[in-house]
């Protein structure tokens, strides 16, 4: 987003829910930086300052709101007008990157030198990696000091301190008052016996129906659920990096939509013993880019609603997601299953390594296996599960590039070296190169042209309300549906979804 001040002042006045988390404001004769939506009277515009990032503002010295609680806001569509390096180190930072790293490792993971990644990021959010991984932990702790009945000392571990004492003086510094004060300000909200609860919000519109029936379609035996409007799958958690390291509990994920509030309601149940809190900001990073909530529909609506065959698309199915990947080497994996194969197939054999080659969980009939890793996946007898050889073989080639670390499936990763890295990998093509791009590494532009449902779906809607004979609803070739894709850039991973989406609901689908 381009911060014009004169713009984001007039979304401040409206308090305009579509700008939420976009942009924030210090005021200057306050000392404190609120989100557009702040119910508190509207400061004078001489008294502004605006800034793309929370991190921006609280490095210029301004402290958050406690009312309009900038900690809850959407998160920010990182990719949306700024550098890609600055997205991609964005990402990893919400994700925990530098919870035991340094800035010099971040800058490692993007491919750049540490100096350049400090200047890219003063220029395009205002403040350094460290400012922000900083200010994420601090807005992260006053979330669970609000929402959840987590003990104070379980808070701190939770947001990535490596210390009480640390924990106690980051929350002073920024917000003048305690840890204990601060939960003292809080409303009283229900909880499950050792489960954790959290909201994530997100930018209306948003397509929960759809988003959940492109999950359930596909949803693992065993492994995850998706009906009755709720999102539910184990999930095996990390300990957190700098406090316990290789630790990794399982838990079982519980998810609704709260429409009302513009908020998912997460829940964490845990499979024995308690849930694993000292990674809960991991947890938080991968549940974002799993349900995709840091989405500007606005900001794609405006380029995809261009398009006279999109259009009606997006009327229908307003606010629409990409579903993303709790775990990148697990949707890699469903879409080497899924070459050439129906997605019924692909989803049955799923299953049937997840039987055989995962952890068995107790305590619900249902949902009873982690899906393998991929050192356990790579070292697995896949005979006997209905796939070919060469399929089996580059299952395994796969797992062991991933337990290697050759290949790294994850936000973050730059997308081209990525690709690059997979498509070396025998049995491997475009085409899953290009999915895992769109639903794992989060590339808004990745386009698997390739696909023969969306070369099916654009054939059919280029060629509806005109004379078509039985030919004409062939689908067209991927150089075809290259050509005609590039006005949906940088948004065709969107105009994927959305093409998949009508297929979905006007044939059968096979990819």
């Amino acid at each position: 987003m381009n911060l014009d001040a004169r713009t984001c002042y007039r979304a401040l006045r409206a308090r305009d829910p579509r700008f939420d988390g976009r942009f924030f404001t210090g005021v200057a004769s306050t000392g404190v930086f609120c989100r557009p939506v702040c119910p508190a009277r509207t400061p004078r515009f001489e008294n502004c300052r605006f800034f793309p990032h929370a991190a921006g503002a609280a490095a210029a010295g301004f402290r958050p709101c406690l009312r309009c609680r900038p900690e809850a806001a959407p998160g920010t569509p990182a990719w949306n007008g700024t550098e890609v390096t600055v997205a991609r180190a964005l990402r990893l930072i919400a994700e925990g990157a530098m919870d035991a790293a340094s800035v010099d490792a971040l800058a490692t993971r993007v491919g750049v030198g540490d100096r350049h990644l400090r200047r890219l990021f003063l220029r395009h959010v205002g403040a350094t990696p460290i400012a922000v991984a900083q200010t994420q932990r601090v807005l992260f702790a006053k979330r669970l000091l609000d929402e959840t009945t987590l003990p104070i000392a379980a808070v701190g571990r939770a947001a990535g301190f490596a210390s009480q004492r640390r924990f106690n003086a980051a929350m002073r510094g920024t917000f003048e008052r305690a840890p204990t004060e601060l939960r003292r300000l809080r409303a009283a909200a229900p909880t499950r016996a050792g489960a954790v609860t959290l909201a994530l919000a997100y930018r209306p519109p948003f397509d929960w129906a759809a988003l959940l029936a492109y999950l359930a379609y596909r949803a693992i035996p065993g492994v995850e659920s998706a009906r009755d409007g709720v999102y539910r799958r184990t999930v095996r958690i990390p300990g957190a990096s700098a406090l316990t390291p290789g630790a990794s509990n399982p838990a079982i994920l519980e998810v609704r939509d709260d429409a009302p509030a513009r908020l998912l309601r997460v829940t964490l149940l845990p499979v024995h013993g308690a849930v694993e809190t000292g990674s809960l900001l991991q947890v938080v990073g991968r549940l974002r880019r799993l349900f995709d909530l840091d989405a500007d529909p606005v900001a794609l609506a405006k380029v995809l609603g261009a398009d006279p065959i999109l259009a009606p698309l997006l009327a229908a199915h307003p606010g629409l997601r990409i579903p993303g990947a709790w775990d990148g080497f697990e949707v890699a994996v469903r879409a080497v299953l899924g070459q050439q194969v129906s997605v019924r197939a692909a989803t049955t054999i799923a299953g049937r390594i997840a039987a055989r080659c995962g952890e068995r969980l107790a305590g619900d009939v249902e949902l009873n296996r982690l899906f393998p890793d991929a050192a356990s996946l790579s070292q697995a007898d896949l005979t006997g599960l209905g796939l070919m050889p060469a399929r089996v073989r580059t299952l395994q080639l796969l797992a062991h590039a991933v337990a290697e670390g050759t290949v790294r499936p994850e936000p973050g990763a730059p997308a081209e070296p990525t690709k690059a890295a997979l498509g070396a990998i025998r049995g491997i093509g475009p085409w899953t190169a290009e999915y895992v791009a769109l639903r794992v590494l989060r590339e808004p532009d990745a386009f698997p042209s390739s696909d023969l449902g969306l070369r099916r779906a654009y054939a059919r809607l280029a060629a509806s309300g005109t004379r078509t004979t039985k030919a004409d609803l062939r689908p067209v070739t991927p150089a075809v549906l290259e050509r005609a894709a590039a006005i949906w850039q940088p948004w065709r991973a969107y105009a994927a979804v959305y093409l998949w989406t009508w297929e979905a609901n006007h044939a059968p689908v096979d990819g």
